[in-house]
């Protein structure tokens, strides 16, 4: 890594947990150009774009390209490559902050249960909207899996231009 680290980069201690989680470059199926991304730099990019919440193309110029990053987790979420990275982190991050590895209760709020038909939206008069206000699911912070939309609709990086209204 020849550039200035970002609060969000990886230590090597870190590094040593995820490198194993990750497919390697095949050699039987030798399809496409070699791999010349450094793995260790596009989780760096996927940890500043969870940290930041900035779009995929705000991502700083230091860090490999925001196409690239976008198409490495989207093969390692199609593939469960991502789920699996999260399933080891969270504990561990869990029993870093104090906590049991796993989660002895979940809570639910309104907004995640349905109302059987027929029963209103629980809106008052007037309002507007026919569901829920938050249809995302809640997962621990700093460990959320986006899919979808990539959040940049929600905030942005420090530094990016605001969008024209």
């Amino acid at each position: 890594m020849r550039r200035k680290p970002y609060p969000s980069d990886m230590t090597d201690e870190q590094w040593a947990l995820i490198e194993p989680l990750l497919p390697r470059a095949s050699r039987r199926h030798r399809r496409g150009r070699p791999r010349q991304t450094e793995l260790r730099e596009v989780v760096n990019a996927l940890f500043y774009h969870t940290r930041e919440g900035c779009t995929w193309r705000a991502l700083p110029h230091d860090l490999p390209p925001w196409k690239t990053v976008y198409n490495y987790f989207q093969g390692w979420d199609r593939d469960g490559t991502w789920q699996k990275l999260l399933d080891t982190l969270r504990p561990l991050a869990r029993v870093k902050a104090g906590r049991a590895p796993t989660p002895s209760a979940a809570a639910i709020d309104s907004q995640s249960v349905k109302s059987p038909r027929g029963q209103g939206t629980g809106h008052g008069r007037g309002q507007e909207g026919q569901g829920p206000q938050a249809s995302y699911p809640r997962r621990f912070p700093g460990f959320s899996h986006r899919r979808g939309g990539d959040g940049g609709e929600r905030r942005r990086c420090p530094g990016s231009p605001t969008p024209l209204r």
